[in-house]
């Protein structure tokens, strides 16, 4: 595979709890990315955190349920990116979505062609 030097890196907020029927939308972001062979996907989990609702999610020490901020990361051609995102308005409770560019120096165990 040719690795591309310039790529698209697209972060979706969600909160770990976020659920479409009984199945975590974490998941099912993640396993639509795949099968839309997107380059990769991560997920952070964050300790604390906020959003458009300004209520805050954040870890309790005695508390058994937290609900913490997570973020989604996908590495991908920036047209790729964009037909994926659109993949996705059927999901309810995915947050804030970003596109940022950035440059690819590695990519698995391929360094990047010069042109």
């Amino acid at each position: 595979m040719k690795t591309p030097t310039q790529a698209v890196l697209m972060r979706i907020y969600t909160d770990q709890d976020a659920l479409v029927g009984d199945r975590s939308l974490v998941e099912i972001i993640v396993r639509r990315a795949r099968d839309a062979h997107l380059a990769g996907a991560t997920v952070l989990r964050g300790r604390m955190g906020f959003g458009e609702s300004a209520r805050l999610h954040a870890h309790r020490p005695f508390d058994l349920r937290d609900n913490l901020p997570v973020v989604i990361e996908l590495v991908d051609d920036e047209a790729k990116l964009h037909a994926f995102v659109h993949q996705l308005d059927d999901l309810p409770d995915i947050g804030l979505v970003t596109f940022e560019k950035v440059e690819v120096v590695r990519y698995g165990g391929h360094p990047p062609r010069r042109s």
